[in-house]
């Protein structure tokens, strides 16, 4: 692979935003990860209220010299890229409305995710970007959003080759594995831990993450937050540290954050689960904040 793949974090957060002095290094914000090297459209990882500064930043990159709030300059190209969202839960679909660079003229969103029941993914958002509940529909939007309902498969996106696959939580979501040139990311960010089998991961999430340069995964609770909220949907950092270990990934990215957890909790848990991961074949162990990046390049 040319070059190097870019994994920039805008949110880490699960459950609802939660902005706030104890919260400030890792941030408030909820579920949103870029992907983005030289020459290709980025690919989005869930519309969660991080979304908003990916716009900001596009915007503070466009037109450095006038900050954000206005119109890009003319010759800019009209923003282009690819969603693959989790499921429809509100904290992973709430930044929509509120990405700047898909309300221009010429804009695109390609947006990718599971259906739920009978209820599409466009039928979805029509229905909760709609008023009611919000003041202007999807199609109000000055650029163009495209909906596509996806399950278990393999699809090209650019240059990337993206593997979807259900994986346990509560209703239907998709886990997602992008292999992109030489390096590959795992997108696991609501996990359903089994409550009576901590070792037993699911085949599906480890089909997804089986030897990842980064495996991005739910790491909500501690064990004893799991013990009172076991049927939540979600994973313990023990958890994820047992998927990163049974799939052998280079790097795990602690995701999906409490929103309890301070900055201070936060920094203990990563701590334990490095320490941890000494002992297990697990490369390294991370909590990235949001304006982090990490780097992959191939080897």
């Amino acid at each position: 692979m040319a070059g190097s793949l870019d994994v920039r974090f805008y949110g880490v957060r699960g459950s609802t935003p939660c902005t706030c002095d104890a919260n400030k290094r890792y941030g408030g914000n909820t579920s949103c990860v870029v992907l983005q090297a030289d020459g290709a459209d980025p690919i989005l990882l869930d519309l969660g209220t991080g979304l908003r500064h990916f716009g900001l930043e596009i915007d503070r990159e466009a037109d450095p010299e006038h900050g954000v709030g206005g119109e890009r300059p003319k010759s800019t190209p009209p923003f282009r890229g690819t969603a693959l969202v989790s499921h429809l839960h509100w904290d992973h679909v709430q930044g929509l409305p509120f990405f700047a660079p898909i309300n221009r003229s010429g804009a695109h969103l390609d947006v990718f995710g599971p259906a739920d029941g009978n209820r599409s993914m466009e039928a979805a958002f029509s229905s909760f970007m709609n008023p009611p509940y919000f003041p202007i529909c999807v199609g109000d939007l000055a650029g163009n959003v495209s909906f596509f309902d996806v399950g278990d498969g393999s699809m090209s996106v650019g240059p990337a080759v993206v593997t979807t696959r259900q994986v346990p939580h509560v209703g239907v979501t998709n886990g997602y594995r992008i292999d992109w040139g030489d390096v590959s990311v795992a997108y696991i960010s609501d996990h359903q831990q089994p409550v009576n089998d901590p070792l037993r991961v699911d085949e599906a999430v480890l089909e997804l993450a089986q030897g990842v340069d980064l495996l991005v995964h739910d790491a909500q609770f501690t064990s004893e937050e799991f013990a009172q909220r076991s049927n939540w949907g979600h994973s313990t950092v023990a958890y994820a540290l047992e998927v990163a270990h049974q799939a052998s990934v280079s790097e795990l990215a602690l995701f999906h954050h409490d929103p309890s957890h301070c900055d201070d909790t936060v920094d203990r848990l990563l701590e334990w689960a490095s320490d941890t991961a000494e002992g297990l074949d697990v490369g390294r162990v991370s909590a990235p904040a949001e304006g982090q990046t990490v780097t992959l390049a191939a080897a």
